[in-house]
């Protein structure tokens, strides 16, 4: 199993649970450990997000994650703000941190790079912020990518609003790294 990876077979599942491949086939076939079958076959996949929010409430240790580094795509005009963001995100957090400053690059990154996190400045200018989101929630193999918004002084009803229009999480003060850090690893259920 390849560190990184966002879905995993029950074969990966059972070594990381240090249970047999039939007992994860019965959490998933009794609802308890959600993912999805691959179309014409048996085939059952489990996102690594979903599997770690599983062992976190049965309790089972969760050291043996193949998480690796967290990757995190910066979508921001603004190339010194993303440069500079994606610099602390690497110091700070160790992420691995890649920017673009337009949807047709954003779109490649996300293919290529396979992102866990994307973070959406949504002030940036010629990124359609809203096309990102839809793409990302309409193609089943992308679903697994986060979405952070970040904007200057959210209100109430604009966070709210996001959140209903996909995101997985905002951040109102782009300045602040540690918020930002927070966001991500809420967004992707890790915990360090």
């Amino acid at each position: 199993m390849a560190k990184g990876k966002n879905v995993l077979t029950t074969g990966d599942v059972a070594k990381i649970c240090n249970v047999a491949p039939r007992t994860v086939s019965k959490w998933f076939d009794s609802g308890q450990l959600r993912g999805y079958r691959i179309p014409g076959s048996k085939d059952r996949r489990i996102p690594v997000s979903e599997l770690l929010r599983f062992m976190k409430a049965n309790n089972i240790p969760t050291a043996a994650l193949p998480v690796g580094n967290i990757r995190v795509l910066i979508v921001d005009s603004n190339e010194k703000a993303a440069s500079t963001l994606a610099e602390e995100l690497g110091t700070q957090a160790d992420y691995e941190v890649q920017t673009v400053d337009n949807n047709f690059e954003a779109g490649l990154s996300t293919q290529r790079f396979a992102p866990h996190v994307l973070l959406i400045n949504l002030l940036a200018k010629d990124i359609n912020v809203n096309g990102i989101c839809s793409t990302i929630l309409a193609h089943e193999d992308l679903q697994t990518i986060k979405t952070i918004a970040i904007a200057n002084n959210l209100s109430d009803s604009e966070s709210t609003a996001l959140l209903h229009k996909g995101f997985d999480g905002y951040v109102s003060d782009p300045s602040d790294i540690n918020a930002i850090i927070q966001q991500i690893e809420e967004a992707i259920a890790i915990v360090y």
